[in-house]
């Protein structure tokens, strides 16, 4: 599995050497854009508007707008350094606090936590503490130059980190159009609703649900593949000689001279000679 950061995770004078392996996957089916007309592939290029011209990534910077239209350049020797120097901190736990106090709206990515070499008892020493108080860690991290806010809890025998947004990350149910203050509700219907709750209520059990559209949309694209209906980009004209760019400047010049309209012909006439008697 492969690890995306590695360091250490302390809680008082505890200290464990651990690294990080994304925990999910995202099984989306990429589909690609074509050109309609030949099917070769779209390529999207960075110009600027400017200089009319292709931007290389060597000659790209990066900048904050901190005004419409007026940005602070950042160098990238400047940005390296500030994330070398937050990486290499040991990773210490603030806080313990119940689960259910943190409400799923805060949970953004989750990553497995494996200790690293000579981290074994005190991985498995936290794992148990956290196992028996039924609360989680709260710690600070930085990963991909920026500073997450992680939960260190147990998932089946190993510890995850799940990093949660900023409070002032979610953004506010006031604003949120249309969304009714009082209730209107009869008891009869607050009755039928709870019955149907109560109904539909059983243990959760993750592996019977299934990506229907996803699953649909192999299954079409599996259909058109053995069906022969494909399609392959077409293949772009080289020039590999001087002669073949001749062709090609008279076929152009050929293409683009007026047409002229040919003269009539001359309806021949034909004069029968009679026959001497």
């Amino acid at each position: 599995m492969h690890t995306i950061w590695k360091g250490s995770i302390s809680f008082g004078l505890v200290n464990i050497p651990i690294k990080l392996h994304t925990a999910t996957e995202d099984k989306d089916i990429k589909l690609r854009t074509l050109h309609k007309e030949c099917h070769s592939p779209i390529k999207y290029e960075k110009l600027c508007p400017v200089c009319e011209v292709e931007v290389k990534p060597e000659e790209i910077v990066k900048a904050y707008e901190y005004s419409k239209g007026k940005f602070v350049v950042l160098e990238e020797e400047d940005l390296e350094k500030l994330k070398k120097e937050n990486e290499d901190r040991a990773v210490e736990i603030i806080d313990f606090v119940k689960m259910e106090q943190i409400d799923p709206i805060y949970f953004d990515r989750t990553y497995f936590m494996s200790p690293s070499e000579g981290g074994v008892k005190a991985y498995s020493l936290l794992r148990k503490a956290l196992a028996e108080t039924a609360k989680v860690g709260l710690a600070k991290i930085i990963i991909r130059s920026k500073e997450q806010l992680g939960v260190i809890r147990v998932y089946e025998n190993t510890l995850v980190m799940e990093t949660i947004h900023y409070p002032d990350e979610v953004r506010k149910t006031d604003d949120v159009p249309n969304v009714p203050q009082e209730s209107n509700v009869t008891e009869k219907e607050l009755d039928t609703a709870i019955m149907l709750i109560d109904q539909l209520t059983t243990e959760f059990q993750p592996e019977k649900y299934k990506d229907d559209y996803r699953t649909a949309l192999m299954e079409l694209i599996e259909s058109k593949r053995t069906g022969q209906e494909t399609v392959a980009p077409a293949t772009k004209e080289t020039v590999s000689n001087v002669t073949d760019l001749m062709a090609a400047l008279q076929a152009s010049i050929d293409r683009t001279k007026p047409q002229t309209t040919a003269p009539a012909r001359k309806k021949r006439t034909i004069t029968k000679v009679k026959k001497e008697a």
